[in-house]
């Protein structure tokens, strides 16, 4: 097992990562918090469990370990007087993802969750030093792999790609072991004896061991969802975080209302898996999707926002038989809202080709994050798609692939792609634009991966088959609103949820769906600007509806 440098030395921004508080300062701190002693040896946090909250150190020292499974720990770093410590998980109450213990007599005022927030927008100054530094943690933890499960498998596994790739949209810290290569893990495979199906062994912190975990058994193993929020009663239930529902989440929350907010999978949507955008207001030099949605996710915790990742909502209950709406869960808990706003956003479409769920996660990508991109150096691949989702990919890819040809349906990019992407891929000298054709079949080994993909041309039929190991879809878009069945919620053709309609006289909010007290915004609204900045404007402007609507709910306006 390698061992894990010290934050402390390897921190290019140390001292905003680790600063050291002034006397007035901690003054100022004591009354957001309590005073805690510990004797020497005494843990005050362990690996996998709820911490308390921030510790700031009044005097002794507290140590910093990682432990992983295999029963190893290893020195992270040591905070002394003055210093406090916490990362961007203590926000919300998460589970801790290192060790704390005191070395020797330790003196510290613990402030918890609901009281750290509270600090961090009563003191401005301060509290913006603090949550860089809970940032900052948070990314040296995931930049050096200290604290989180080890994946056991291989690189190119379709199930390590998946376990990796929903770890990584959650920022949370992972490692991955080759038990062909690292000792630990081979005798762990050697004493379980997992079939292909077990595989990857996943081993959490605290020594157990998960056989191919869905994404809600690891969450849970690695007490990343918080079942304490779902007893409450929230102004607000938001479903999806995407662009609008986080910006929905923190403009919301930071107005007063209590917010939660449930995905299926990972903060961001489409927009998180976006390398690169750079047409996004206020950025001149470009900002991935996922630093841009990371940073709304941590803004709405900042505001007390419940992030509940990953939970899928099976069902909406409008009957409203006490006033409050009822979204059922996947895990069979429930949660009440007096409104709903629904964000689940769009999924691209799969298209209509034989074989392709035999090749999905085996060489055949709806993503392009710097998991698959290290899948594809060095050789040649394909991307359908003609806008400007598939436009970033592209660009994306073409500094690690060989070449990217960028299959698309129509003739043309002018009316799909915004233009900076237009010239960047012609400036791009190995990405090749093939216009009029479509993907029409898939070849290949389902153990071992794609192979070969065959393309037929619209104006003459003619078709080729070319050697790619990689194809990458970025096709239509199918609304995510199954679970809105039977609700009353109106769609249009394609699924999409209608607003804005005048019903029974009443009138609508612009982003009101036709049941009085549910809103859509962003992907999932009919007619909405599929852009982020769309997305992210729709998630300002529905919170004075909310406001409106839960006004007149109180005064009993509404029924």
């Amino acid at each position: 097992m390698p061992s894990i440098p010290r934050l402390t030395a390897l921190s290019p921004r140390h001292d905003q990562t680790f600063p050291t508080l002034s006397h007035s300062e901690m003054e100022r701190m004591r009354r957001f918090g309590e005073a805690r002693h510990y004797k020497d040896g005494e843990m005050l946090f362990e690996t996998g469990k709820p911490a308390l909250g921030m510790f700031v150190v009044l005097s002794g020292h507290v140590a910093i370990t990682k432990r992983d499974g295999f029963g190893h720990v290893m020195p992270i770093t040591d905070q002394g007087a003055g210093q406090f410590v916490a990362e961007i998980g203590q926000l919300s109450g998460r589970a801790a993802l290192i060790d704390g213990h005191a070395d020797g007599d330790v003196e510290a005022l613990l402030i918890q969750p609901e009281r750290l927030r509270a600090l961090l927008i009563a003191e401005a100054e301060l509290g913006e030093r603090i949550m860089r530094a809970l940032i900052l943690r948070r990314v040296g933890l995931i930049e050096h792999a200290a604290g989180g499960p080890a994946l056991i498998g291989l690189a190119n596994s379709r199930d390590v790609i998946r376990l990796q790739g929903f770890l990584t949209r959650n920022g949370h810290p992972h490692h991955l072991l080759d038990p062909a290569l690292d000792k630990d893990a081979s005798d762990l495979v050697a004493r379980y004896l997992p079939s292909s199906d077990d595989l990857p062994l996943v081993v959490v912190p605290d020594g157990s061991v998960l056989r191919n975990p869905s994404l809600s058994e690891l969450a849970h193993a690695l007490g990343m969802v918080r079942r304490s929020a779902k007893g409450r009663l929230y102004d607000v239930a938001i479903v999806g975080s995407g662009p609008a529902g986080l910006a929905t989440a923190v403009y919301a929350a930071s107005e007063g209302l209590s917010v939660t907010v449930c995905d299926a999978r990972a903060f961001g949507g489409q927009a998180g898996a976006s390398a690169r955008i750079e047409n996004y207001l206020g950025f001149p030099t470009g900002i991935s999707g996922m630093a841009l949605t990371a940073r709304a996710f941590n803004q709405a915790q900042k505001f007390g926002v419940d992030m509940m990742i990953p939970v899928t909502v099976t069902r909406l209950d409008c009957s409203r038989s006490d006033g409050l709406f009822r979204l059922d869960l996947d895990d069979g808990e429930e949660i009440r809202a007096k409104s709903v706003v629904v964000a689940s956003g769009a999924r691209y479409r799969r298209p209509d080709i034989e074989r392709l769920s035999d090749f999905e996660g085996r060489g055949v990508w709806y993503w392009a994050s710097q998991i698959e991109a290290r899948l594809c150096a060095g050789q040649d691949i394909a991307l359908v798609g003609g806008g400007n989702s598939a436009g970033q990919a592209a660009v994306f890819l073409s500094s690690k692939a060989r070449s990217v040809r960028m299959v698309i349906r129509g003739g043309g990019l002018a009316d799909s792609m915004s233009r900076y992407l237009i010239e960047r891929i012609e400036a791009t000298p190995n990405i090749e634009l093939v216009f009029n054709t479509e993907v029409v079949a898939l070849d290949g080994n389902p153990a071992s991966g794609l192979a070969k993909v065959t393309t037929s041309s619209r104006l003459s039929g003619k078709t080729a088959t070319t050697d790619t190991s990689n194809l990458f879809l970025f096709v239509g878009a199918d609304p995510a609103t199954a679970w809105l069945k039977n609700c009353g919620v109106t769609l249009d053709r394609a699924g999409f949820v209608t607003t804005g309609l005048p019903l029974h006289g009443r009138i609508v909010q612009t982003l009101e769906t036709s049941v009085p007290g549910i809103f859509a915004v962003g992907d999932v609204r009919s007619g909405s600007v599929k852009r982020v900045g769309g997305a992210i404007g729709e998630g300002a402007q529905v919170v004075a509806a909310l406001h409106g609507f839960l006004g007149e709910a109180a005064a009993g306006a509404l029924i």
